[in-house]
């Protein structure tokens, strides 16, 4: 069963889907139909026929469950070489300015560990480990926060429109007079 939040089942919830399955190897053994062991399992036929097919072709091991589809795909010393490598920053990995992208990080996991991630999955990794979005300051070299400042203080306030005066209004917003 799948979520709508992203997750999926806990491993005891695939433990006891794999329970099952080693049920209908059982029945499978046992020479019994598909709609039999459908129906003492509480299962669709189709799954039925999809595990034994899978028992035909592997065996047991067809029917036993592999993990967790999701993370981790990068191990810990995986992790800690991929912080190191983006301290160094991107110049040192060919890239023309000083920006790590979500877009970077991608392909730069996938050229240190040829494991591929999708962007937003990148985003996840990096949270996960403590990283966070970063907005570069962009301040113009010729800046000056004083003329700044005296400009807010000053020369705002004479241009700013004025705020317009609450009076009653309409309920109606096509034809404001109407009442």
């Amino acid at each position: 069963m799948r979520y709508a939040q992203g997750g999926g089942l806990t491993d005891a919830g695939r433990a006891a889907r794999e329970r099952v399955r080693l049920q209908a190897v059982a029945r499978f053994e046992g020479g019994q139909k598909n709609r039999e062991i459908a129906a003492a399992l509480r299962v669709s036929e189709r799954s039925v026929e999809r595990w034994r097919r899978q028992w035909r072709e592997r065996g047991e091991a067809g029917v036993l469950s592999k993990g967790s589809p999701g993370r981790p795909r990068l191990s810990e010393t995986q992790i800690a070489r991929l912080e190191r490598e983006l301290e160094r920053g991107p110049l040192v990995h060919g890239w023309a300015d000083q920006r790590w992208t979500l877009a970077r990080v991608k392909t730069l996991i996938g050229r240190l560990f040829h494991v591929s991630y999708t962007v937003e999955g990148t985003w996840l990794l990096l949270k996960r480990h403590g990283w966070s979005w970063q907005q570069p300051a962009r301040r113009a070299v010729e800046r000056d926060d004083q003329a700044v400042e005296v400009w807010k203080k000053e020369t705002w306030p004479r241009v700013r429109a004025p705020r317009r005066r609450v009076a009653a209004g309409s309920s109606s917003r096509t034809k404001p007079d109407s009442r």
